[in-house]
């Protein structure tokens, strides 16, 4: 009996690390799985609306303008209302997961007279996945001081890869158009986002809607353009967003209510982002089709 319940321990010990990693590898396939199938959705709006379509992503530290907070933005926010300081405090908890879908222009709009959509509400990946930090750049840091992490390809070590930051602009209305008029009467600044672009061919594409294909495909940041091959990995060209598994942790006041502040961010298991195995999903510039590649270092 005695040895039999010790079997039982043993085999229960063995297992309860395995059944956690199911878990973590569901969080990953799902965030996969969405991502995958939003991206495929902003290219069908950008080909339905005829028009260039931006996915746009909540980096951190997004409340500051020009190194500042308050500023004329925020001021635009609370003049809007209520319900505008409300939208803020839902993205706060999307910093690294967030994102949605915007147009300047579309069908509907009087010709001239073209403004800016939001095609889809701010959502977020599942619980325990997030875009990791190194993906987005400090919004303050001009081109060509941005974080770049380089990868060797699995099948060869003596071939890397690189990894680069978001493009990032301050054109979109944020977090609604809502904020726009209150704004522009101040003729103050909206906070930089980072975002990729599809054009109504559905390729990938610069923010003004041209592809991102050959050699004179060019990326911006902060609308300063970058370069050919500015987001490429060996697979060849295109924009890739890797996906971490872990927490992103928001300060809260004394009654629970989310504060302004950079969130704690922590990779479970730690390096699973870079240096464990990694996923990274892949934007063909030519097609704008999406795919997951899993990477495991050696």
């Amino acid at each position: 009996m005695l040895m039999v319940i010790s079997i039982i321990g043993i085999i229960a010990g063995l297992s309860v690390p395995v059944i956690k990693n199911f878990g973590k590898a569901d969080i990953t396939v799902s965030a996969s799985r969405q991502l995958l199938d939003d991206i495929g959705r902003a290219r069908q709006l950008a080909m339905s609306q005829r028009t260039t379509v931006y996915m746009v992503f909540v980096p951190t530290n997004f409340w500051t303008v020009n190194g500042t907070f308050p500023n004329t933005w925020w001021d635009a926010v609370q003049n809007a209302g209520a319900g505008e300081m409300a939208e803020v405090t839902n993205v706060l908890d999307m910093q690294l997961s967030g994102y949605t879908f915007m147009a300047y222009g579309a069908l509907g709009d009087q010709p001239g007279q073209h403004t800016w959509h939001y095609l889809a509400s701010w959502q977020s990946l599942p619980d325990g996945a997030y875009i990791p930090t190194w993906k987005f750049s400090d919004p303050g840091l001009v081109a060509g001081s941005e974080n770049t992490f380089s990868f060797s390809d699995p099948a060869n070590p003596n071939y890397f890869f690189n990894i680069n930051p978001f493009s990032y602009t301050n054109t979109f209305p944020f977090p609604s158009t809502n904020v726009a008029p209150y704004l522009l009467q101040t003729q103050g600044t909206w906070p930089y986002l980072p975002y990729i672009a599809f054009n109504y061919l559905g390729q990938l594409s610069d923010y003004s809607g041209n592809m991102l294909s050959g050699a004179g495909r060019t990326l911006s940041f902060k609308g300063v353009p970058i370069g050919p091959g500015y987001d490429q990995d060996f697979a060849g060209g295109g924009v890739d967003i890797p996906l971490a598994q872990g927490s992103v942790v928001y300060g809260h006041d004394a009654n629970r209510a989310l504060q302004f502040g950079v969130p704690g961010v922590v990779e479970t298991p730690p390096g699973n982002s870079t240096n464990i195995a990694y996923n990274v999903i892949h934007i063909d510039p030519l097609t704008g089709r999406a795919t997951l590649e899993y990477h495991k270092m050696q």
